[in-house]
């Protein structure tokens, strides 16, 4: 045992007289001064608990708690693997994931099977379960509503981070009360289309239109109200931001994407972008460097997945090579 003998303001350790005292075990405590004789190095011993002046040996704290974990992981998997916390919270389940689970596996913690009587009991516990966690219309209403964003989502590709502030705006539209009186499926078509365009990963109107399978007429007006109840500032639509997935879709390599960019930065430069659709520019510009680049695309191809006429494409096109004067283009037929 060390020697301890009280001092004006608590007590002091001999750390010396302890041969046992490891003092490589210890850290040094930053910001910490000894009241009694004012020094700053300050040892915390992390097997008994206590913070100790490293001048005068005063204790300054004892009986801490260390709050970390008792194991090591050398790996993020394994970091995951030891965690005894629970799931984080999410905004797309609509009791946020804080609700208990019965699991439907009729055995213990020890993996064994449980006894018809406490198999009973526990079904009859799973069934109340599930009753209450869906209690109110708002609870139901939710439910129904984040079940039908998840559907959607998954169909469209919809990243978790869009999802999840999808989920957010059409809580915020149910605390608001905009979803009485209109429909549900429209709401979280609304509330995805302007989560898409928040985060710079815009979808067409129509796309989310035809997978939700609500009117696009319907649609706009949900979102208009949104925008109009919950004051959301909407960034503008940027035809750079649909290049990546137009691009995908069509198979087109990276430096087509790269001219694509550049052509539309051009244009913008010129006010070539300003009062003019998003998409019809994109792609046209995507036709533009497909020529230029030697992996032609028709137009057609490209219409049908930026969901524009060719007419839009054929008359963007013309006002991208006359305005940044690309010479040779009009000199390829047109189809």
């Amino acid at each position: 045992m060390s020697k301890i003998s009280q001092g004006e303001n608590g007590l002091k350790r001999d750390s010396d007289s302890n041969p046992s005292y490891d003092k490589k075990s210890n850290s040094h405590t930053v910001g910490v001064k000894c009241p009694e004789c004012g020094s700053a190095i300050v040892v915390e011993d992390t097997t008994r608990g206590e913070r100790i002046c490293g001048g005068c040996g005063l204790v300054l704290s004892d009986h801490r708690i260390d709050t970390g974990a008792e194991w090591r992981a050398f790996s993020p998997e394994e970091t995951e693997t030891r965690s005894r916390v629970g799931a984080p919270m999410r905004y797309t389940v609509h009791d946020k994931g804080l609700s208990t689970m019965i699991d439907w596996r009729d055995k213990d913690t020890m993996g064994r099977k449980l006894t018809p009587n406490r198999r009973s009991e526990i079904y009859r516990l799973r069934k109340w379960q599930i009753r209450s966690r869906v209690h109110s219309s708002i609870d139901r209403n939710l439910a129904q509503a984040l079940t039908e964003l998840e559907r959607l989502s998954s169909q469209l590709g919809i990243p978790r981070a869009i999802q999840e502030l999808a989920a957010i705006l059409y809580r915020k539209s149910i605390i608001n009360k905009l979803v009485r009186g209109r429909s549900i499926e429209a709401m979280v078509a609304a509330t995805l289309y302007a989560a898409c365009r928040i985060r710079q990963k815009p979808r067409p109107l129509d796309e989310i239109a035809d997978t939700s399978r609500v009117d696009k007429k319907k649609l706009g007006q949900c979102y208009r109200l949104l925008l109009r109840s919950l004051s959301i500032r909407i960034p503008l639509s940027n035809p750079v931001d649909y290049i990546s997935r137009f691009a995908t879709e069509l198979e087109l390599s990276t430096p087509v994407q790269m001219r694509t960019v550049e052509i539309l930065n051009q244009s913008r430069d010129k006010g070539l972008t300003i009062g003019r659709d998003p998409l019809g520019l994109a792609a046209a510009a995507i036709y533009v460097a497909s020529i230029m680049m030697d992996e032609r695309r028709t137009q057609r191809q490209i219409a049908e997945v930026a969901r524009v006429t060719e007419v839009t494409v054929r008359n963007r096109y013309k006002e991208i090579v006359r305005v940044l004067n690309i010479d040779g283009l009009f000199d390829t037929n047109i189809d």
